[in-house]
């Protein structure tokens, strides 16, 4: 069984009941996510050996983020604990034409605090065959970029497959400091995951003919955008998920998978959302799970984008689905029909 390994936040997620505002809920939902942890999840939903690392707390919140992940698998062994507090996001849904909205509140976080000796990659890597982070990770500040470059190394040493997914956030940090860290970082890669906007925020590379906000999205552009990553940082497959927004509610999705040959798309999918966070991660998952188990390039690239549409159909940031219900999905059933 293949061992995959992510390193990052999980945090409490905090948000109104159904479509509530911020100004008018009297109570929030609470759960946990984090993008490397929503990927850790997906991996353990499909049969892997799935391994999440960070720093939490003692205290109850932290066990209860614990918990979260063993209740779907995941193995926490490795998670470090100490620190004062947990990160914490409050995320308020949007609807029709109204867009979502998302605090953070993750400052002074454990991991966001924590240092270098926390952490044995020795130990962490023992027979894994992946390793995961996203961008977010470094963007939290604190050592987390050196520590973020010693997994990067250590992974890279013992021949272990790197991916990660740019995940901008402007929220976090600048342009320039993301594009300074993240080049850096970026020579370890072996699987670099893009959406329509990070590879233009984080490293200057745009696509021709598009319109992020109107929606509008040129295919030829991205081919584009995927190999000038691959060319600047020697990536061995750049994939890039493609969001065509109609409205908050309805987005048409699919993706680009770039081999530094070939170019493959997935089918496009029609998504009515229920909830959104998380698609990216769940998307991630799916091509690590895809390329782990040996499948093509044009059915890993399907699979991944089948695995996000269905996770838009979920409420929370975990993608509760199964490898076979993907697999319907990106065979092309995608009727809804009930199943008894």
């Amino acid at each position: 069984m293949s061992r995959v390994v992510t390193f990052g936040e999980i945090m409490v997620r905090l948000q109104p009941f159904q479509y509530e505002r911020f100004v008018q809920a009297d109570r929030l939902e609470y759960s946990f996510g984090g993008g490397e942890a929503n990927v850790a999840v997906s991996l353990a939903n499909y049969g892997l050996e799935s391994v999440y690392v960070t720093k939490l707390p003692r205290h109850a919140i932290g066990q209860s983020a614990v918990n979260s992940l063993r209740r779907y698998g995941v193995d926490t062994s490795r998670i470090v604990r100490g620190g004062d507090r947990i990160g914490i996001y409050y995320n308020e849904k949007g609807a029709s034409q109204r867009p979502s909205v998302c605090i953070y509140d993750r400052a002074h976080s454990a991991i966001a605090e924590a240092v270098c000796e926390d952490f044995n990659w020795d130990e962490i890597f023992d027979g894994a065959d992946w390793f995961h982070f996203t961008g977010i990770t470094p963007a939290l500040g604190g050592q987390l970029p050196q520590i973020c470059r010693q997994a990067c190394i250590e992974a890279s040493a013992r021949n272990i497959m790197i991916s990660c997914d740019l995940n901008y956030r402007g929220k976090l940090w600048s342009r320039e400091l993301a594009r300074e860290v993240m080049s850096d970082l970026c020579q370890y890669v072996d699987v670099c995951i893009s959406n329509e906007e990070d590879a233009k925020d984080v490293f200057g590379i745009t696509a021709l003919d598009t319109d992020v906000k109107a929606g509008r999205l040129d295919r030829e552009g991205y081919k584009s955008v995927a190999r000038q990553l691959a060319d600047r940082f020697g990536f061995r497959k750049v994939a890039i998920t493609l969001r065509e927004s109609i409205s908050a509610s309805d987005n048409d999705w699919s993706a680009l998978l770039y081999n530094g040959t070939e170019y493959y798309f997935s089918n496009t999918h029609h998504l009515h959302i229920v909830d959104r966070v998380g698609g990216g991660d769940s998307f991630g998952a799916g091509l690590i799970y895809s390329l782990l188990t040996g499948k093509t390039d044009r059915d890993a690239i399907g699979f991944a984008s089948a695995a996000s549409a269905l996770k838009h159909s979920i409420e929370g940031d975990y993608n509760l689905v199964t490898a076979e219900e993907v697999e319907k999905l990106a065979s092309g059933d995608g009727s809804g029909r009930i199943q008894r």
